[in-house]
């Protein structure tokens, strides 16, 4: 079975990048299982639906390996093998190395590092056993390039990258794993950094950066949609990427200037 088709697992799809990946997903017409912590994602699951598109609603926390053993096997008694995995959920904490609390990086790392072992040892070990699989981990441009505030952040993303990355290597041939990267997206996360999440003015002061930050700013002049990301994300779990592996593709509209 080749990796176009077979059943998409995403996982942060109640909404941002994770549902826009699904709903990506979904337009290929591919069976799509949406998985997040929040009850919310049986809404987005059910206007997914309502467009036509063959989906299932998994509320799993992605930290728990027995919930997500669960909602994975779930997945596939209803909508067949899955044959893509894309890990989008993830969670930010802000606030300097010296300042947090260890409850943060421990949530941190339990959701965006953590959660990826979960689904890749789950999902890995059913798409090795068959022979064909694409494994995506959304991660961040803060993964390799430090940004005030955002330590915690930025060490679980960046552990997730080489935890990819490993995965990738364990699982060849059969399976592929690759990373996405993204910079500012307009989404709820990056919403909650401005002072009026509402205010999409918020944006210009990202574009423009912030040189007391150490930010650059975006070159290419706009945040991104999530659907930009999706399209990442979609092509490095798609056929058109069959020989990538191991690899990480910024998306960032060059706000770390090709690092």
């Amino acid at each position: 079975m080749p990796d176009a088709e077979g059943t998409a697992l995403v996982t942060g799809a109640a909404r941002g990048i994770g549902a826009a990946v699904a709903e990506a997903f979904a337009e290929q017409g591919r069976p799509v299982a949406l998985l997040d912590k929040d009850p919310e994602v049986r809404q987005t699951a059910k206007e997914l639906s309502t467009a036509g598109a063959r989906v299932l609603a998994l509320v799993a926390d992605v930290a728990d390996p027995a919930e997500v053993e669960t909602a994975v096997a779930a997945a596939e008694a209803e909508l067949g093998p899955v044959t893509a995995l894309a890990n989008v959920a993830g969670v930010l904490c802000t606030g300097g190395v010296l300042d947090l609390d260890d409850d943060d990086l421990a949530r941190s790392l339990a959701v965006n590092t953590t959660g990826v072992w979960n689904t890749g040892r789950v999902a890995g070990r059913r798409m090795r056993e068959r022979g064909t699989g694409s494994i995506v981990t959304v991660a961040s441009n803060a993964a390799a390039t430090p940004r005030v505030g955002m330590a915690a952040y930025s060490a679980s993303k960046a552990a997730a990258v080489a935890l990819t990355r490993n995965l990738g290597l364990e699982l060849a041939p059969q399976v592929r794993c690759n990373i996405v990267c993204p910079g500012s997206t307009d989404t709820a996360m990056l919403r909650s950094m401005w002072p009026d999440p509402a205010d999409d003015r918020g944006a210009e002061a990202v574009v423009a950066g912030n040189q007391g930050e150490y930010r650059l700013g975006i070159p290419l002049g706009r945040i991104a949609a999530p659907r930009e990301v999706a399209a990442a994300v979609l092509f490095l779990a798609g056929e058109a990427a069959r020989h990538i592996t191991m690899q990480s593709l910024t998306v960032d509209g060059g706000a770390t200037l090709g690092g």
